[in-house]
């Protein structure tokens, strides 16, 4: 598996992630992890074993105790990938914003300045009526057997 897809694959399990955000606090150690997880030892355990697999985290003995800590390398790497994207998102968000602002600024019932309108048969008459439905022409009538 690539560096990337090991990333990515490392990230998709819920609690790998959740432990990733505990690590951005501090380094923990294991038995804090699981505490703060409500996980089993030995499940926390592989869950970090998948971190450091994919080089998310590192460890160091203190004793008796492992202690992890999160390794901002690849985190930086991730985001550097995401960049583009976070661009054309933003893009699309700041589109957004100021076709709501255009909208906000026009009274109820203004028609808008856009081409348009979604659904025009639903709008109501000048004298505030519903509009007319088109009547389907009638059936011709069936032969007789």
């Amino acid at each position: 598996m690539s560096d990337d897809a090991s990333l990515w694959a490392a990230l998709a399990d819920p609690h790998r992630r959740a432990i990733v955000a505990l690590l951005l606090e501090r380094p923990w150690s294991v038995g804090e992890i699981v505490e703060a997880c409500g996980l089993s030892q030995p499940g926390t355990s592989k869950h970090l074993r998948v971190l450091r697999d994919a080089g998310l985290v590192r460890v160091r003995q203190d004793a008796q105790r492992r202690v992890y800590a999160l390794d901002p390398a690849p985190i930086a790497a991730l985001d550097a990938w995401l960049t583009p994207y976070r661009t054309l998102w933003n893009e699309s968000l700041d589109a957004l914003g100021r076709r709501l602002d255009g909208d906000r600024g026009r009274v109820a019932g203004e028609p808008s300045d856009h081409a348009e309108e979604p659904f025009p048969h639903d709008r109501k008459q000048p004298n505030g009526e519903a509009p007319a439905s088109k009547a389907l022409p009638p059936k011709a009538p069936s032969p007789k057997g």
